[in-house]
């Protein structure tokens, strides 16, 4: 595979992965590296993210609609709420990826969301490193960085788990703190805010 911008069939160069199936070319196009500032959207963000782990993204990409609806719309007051007869009935659920240590991170992770002196926005945003230019390859882009191990850091100390500095770039590029497009690929750089 290529390493560099790839032009689809509608004339578009993209990063390469993102023209792998159409699941990616839609989440490459509208949605990875776009601004995620909301609570919902960042702990689905965690979550999904934390389920990846060990697996093709793809495979999570495919399954979103059935976690969106195990997990309640990735409501962290709701998902808080989660006991074991919660843990059983989603490792029953063919639908997600049934992880019972993933599982139940996620309902950790849910009551450290609504344990939070600051908005969870405001602590992951608070890790955006300065925006630098794009990378020409895909060797070029990194799998964690300092700022990911000061997220991974700073998430822990507020009682979050499952997430180490890997987890927290890919994070952090799918949230759009930092900017990983390839430099030739068609998607807009979205400005600094």
């Amino acid at each position: 595979m290529s390493e560099d911008a790839v032009v689809g069939a509608d004339g578009r160069a993209r990063c390469p992965w993102g023209l792998s199936a159409a699941e990616y070319v839609e989440y490459h196009d509208s949605e990875w590296g776009q601004p995620v500032r909301d609570t919902v959207g960042l702990f689905e963000r965690i979550t999904l993210e934390a389920f990846q782990s060990g697996l093709s993204w793809l495979t999570i990409l495919r399954k979103r609609p059935a976690f969106r609806a195990a997990f309640a719309g990735f409501d962290p007051a709701v998902v808080a709420e989660y006991g074991p007869p919660d843990v059983e009935r989603l490792l029953g659920d063919a639908g997600i990826v049934r992880n019972r240590r993933k599982i139940e991170a996620t309902i950790v992770n849910a009551r450290a969301v609504c344990g939070l002196q600051t908005p969870l926005a405001e602590l992951v945003w608070a890790h955006q490193p300065p925006a630098s230019p794009r990378p020409r390859r895909i060797a070029d882009v990194p799998a964690t960085s300092p700022a990911s191990v000061a997220l991974t850091k700073a998430l822990r100390a507020c009682g979050f788990v499952f997430i180490g500095p890997t987890t927290a770039y890919a994070l952090m590029q799918s949230c759009g703190l930092v900017d990983d497009h390839l430099a030739a690929c068609w998607v807009p750089r979205v400005a600094a805010e």
